[in-house]
């Protein structure tokens, strides 16, 4: 018998409302919501302040301070011991998200916004993974209205934080971000939040517990 869905993964570009989709259709189904979550709950582990955390959250660690990382570590092992604890970086962030990932599958009944989650979940089964993406111009207009300080850039910026994404999870999963077999469900979401949701919802088979108030 196949397994109901307990656990949705979005993934989103940036820019595409894909974060907004995943709250709404989180209170929809009554379900628990992971987005900054995943961050608050590794600086916990970490004992690190959230905002902290959150400066690495969806970035790598540039190349000059991976490298200059092992001879750090080298240092510290030959006089301390092992004492990963006092490193907080992208590596360390990633590492506490991808267990806070499986732990919430274990858990279910949870929508997880990105940081590679429907890779950390590939094949488990009652996981639906739906990726949403936008035209250029509808990505634009969303970035202009909510930084119109930076309108100028938005292109740019958008692009920028796409890469950001597929970096992350090139380098942590060694998977490309974008790739359409990781996804069951492809959700351009200038069809609207409500239709998403409702797309979703006819895909996985699952009930709203909240009406649609839009």
């Amino acid at each position: 018998m196949k397994r109901p869905i307990r656990v949705i993964t979005v993934e989103r570009e940036y820019g595409s409302r894909g974060a907004e989709f995943a709250h709404d259709l989180a209170a929809r189904l009554g379900w628990q919501l992971l987005d900054a979550e995943l961050i608050a709950g590794a600086a916990r582990t970490a004992g690190v302040p959230t905002a902290q955390a959150a400066k690495f959250d969806e970035r790598l660690d540039p190349w000059y301070y991976r490298y200059g990382k092992v001879f750090w570590q080298d240092s510290m092992y030959s006089t301390t011991g092992p004492c990963d604890e006092q490193f907080f970086d992208c590596q360390r962030l990633y590492a506490l998200i991808h267990k806070e990932i499986l732990e919430a599958e274990k858990q279910g009944n949870c929508v997880i916004v990105g940081r590679g989650s429907a890779i950390a979940l590939a094949g488990k089964p009652g996981c639906f993974h739906a990726f949403v993406y936008a035209t250029m111009a509808a990505k634009k207009e969303w970035f202009e209205r909510s930084f119109p300080d930076h309108a100028g850039r938005a292109e740019e910026e958008l692009i920028a934080a796409d890469k950001r994404r597929a970096a992350v999870v090139k380098r942590y999963y060694n998977q490309e971000w974008c790739a359409r077999g990781h996804y069951h469900m492809l959700l351009n979401s200038c069809i609207g939040i409500d239709a998403m949701i409702e797309a979703a919802l006819a895909a996985t088979g699952l009930h709203a517990v909240e009406a649609v108030g839009r």
